[in-house]
């Protein structure tokens, strides 16, 4: 990406005004990418532990460290996007090395060192064969998502900085049900492991009850009080009322993902990341997509309007998600009969 970083910044439709800052932030960022890996590895290793608390600890200290870091470098240095940029990399190697002094304090266990790093073409094939479609499915997810940026981007500066701001917010809106998401496909896959499907199942109901009152109170403050959140990040009024209306619409997808991510915890712990990868793939390019392009067309343009694909979205897989399970269902009860 240090040297596809002027080519995507083109893709994605920036503004003129914003080019080389673009490009500035797409290197510094990419540049982190070792710490992304890092955290990711290690937040695995803990909810494998069935510890989901660490990592939702270590994450939100890293966000809470990313703001600061904004503040200081982007306000008190004037360094633009590329403050922020640092201040994410900078937050990210945070979560990292804090991950690793919790892991040396707690300790393994089991017995890891350079000398248990070996070649298992069983474990890995094992790995690959769960992993790469999840690593699909996040990939094509990431780059529909940058679509949809590279639509929002033709309507200029404001509106580009405005889903900049935006963006960071649902990041945070979003902890919530990505962490009941992992912490589920960490107990679902203990227990269907265990051949305790009736336990993995109750999982996944008490996830949503817990996932959907939580993104209830977020989704308010989203709908409601967009623009005071937005005002941490900016000043300006117009990019402030540009990230609130995109706000608005992602606090009407909170309510539907607080079920799509526990329904992909439950599959994944299930060992099920086939049927992952479609559904969100299907969701990106045939629904994602086309809607939020269809909805940039209606007069007069509104980041509200074009959001709305994303809860649009979520309900349609949301109905493949039941829909599968119920099969799921169907063909456990008829091999245990």
């Amino acid at each position: 990406m240090q040297f596809l970083a002027p080519g995507t910044a083109v893709i994605l439709n920036t503004p003129a005004e914003a080019f080389d800052l673009t490009v500035s932030y797409i290197r510094i960022c990419c540049g982190g990418t070792l710490f992304i890996i890092g955290y990711n590895i290690i937040g695995s290793i803990f909810r494998g532990l069935g510890d989901a608390k660490m990592p939702l600890i270590t994450i939100l200290i890293a966000g809470i460290a990313n703001i600061i870091g904004d503040f200081i470098l982007v306000y008190g240095f004037g360094m633009g996007a590329a403050g922020a940029a640092y201040a994410t990399v900078a937050s990210q190697a945070i979560s990292v090395f804090l991950s690793i002094l919790i892991i040396r304090r707690k300790g393994l266990p089991f017995p890891f060192g350079l000398s248990d790093l070996k070649f298992n073409r069983t474990v890995i094939k094992r790995i690959v064969r769960l992993g790469a479609p999840l690593a699909i499915h996040d990939l094509l997810v990431g780059i529909s998502f940058l679509i949809i940026l590279a639509i929002i981007n033709r309507f200029g500066v404001i509106a580009a900085a405005g889903i900049g701001i935006a963006e960071k917010l649902i990041g945070f809106i979003m902890l919530l049900p990505i962490s009941f998401s992992q912490s589920i496909a960490t107990v679902v896959a203990q227990n269907y492991g265990a051949n305790k499907t009736d336990r993995a199942v109750k999982a996944l109901r008490y996830g949503i009850a817990c996932s959907l009152f939580c993104s209830c109170l977020i989704g308010y403050l989203s709908f409601f009080h967009g623009k005071i959140l937005s005002g941490i990040f900016s000043y300006d009024a117009d990019i402030c009322f540009m990230s609130a209306e995109y706000l608005k619409a992602y606090a009407i997808d909170c309510l539907f993902t607080s079920f799509l991510f526990c329904y992909m915890g439950f599959f994944n712990g299930c060992g099920k990341t086939a049927f992952v990868m479609i559904q969100g793939i299907i969701g990106a390019f045939a629904l994602r997509v086309p809607l939020s392009l269809i909805f940039s067309f209606i007069e007069p343009v509104s980041l509200f309007y074009i959001g709305l694909a994303a809860p649009c979205t979520t309900v349609i897989q949301n109905i493949m998600c039941f829909v599968y399970l119920k099969l799921m269902s169907k063909k456990s009860g008829s091999s245990n009969h």
